[in-house]
């Protein structure tokens, strides 16, 4: 295992928690209440206002599992050589 992998547990876990924090965003706010900067963002007076954007909530959520799922993977025991029991 590469020790430089080790190093990135914790950012991965951070910018899981952020991705989760933006899927609840674009489950629970209509596209007008989203931050101007969020990728969907309109504004109040367009056609599709309360158009709530499920598919990026979807996928800010498939990326923070996989992000969760590397920081998983990389605290797994150091792999060495191995040793036979007899």
């Amino acid at each position: 295992m590469n020790p430089n992998l080790r190093k990135l547990i914790l950012p991965a876990v951070l910018v899981g928690v952020l991705l989760i924090v933006v899927a609840v965003i674009y489950f629970v706010q209509p596209e007008h209440s989203l931050p101007s900067f969020f990728p969907g963002h309109a504004s109040a007076t367009s056609a599709e206002a309360n158009h709530h954007h499920t598919k990026h909530g979807i996928a800010a959520l498939v990326v923070a599992l996989a992000c969760f799922a590397f920081a998983w993977f990389q605290t797994g025991p150091k792999s060495g050589p191995t040793e036979s029991r007899a």
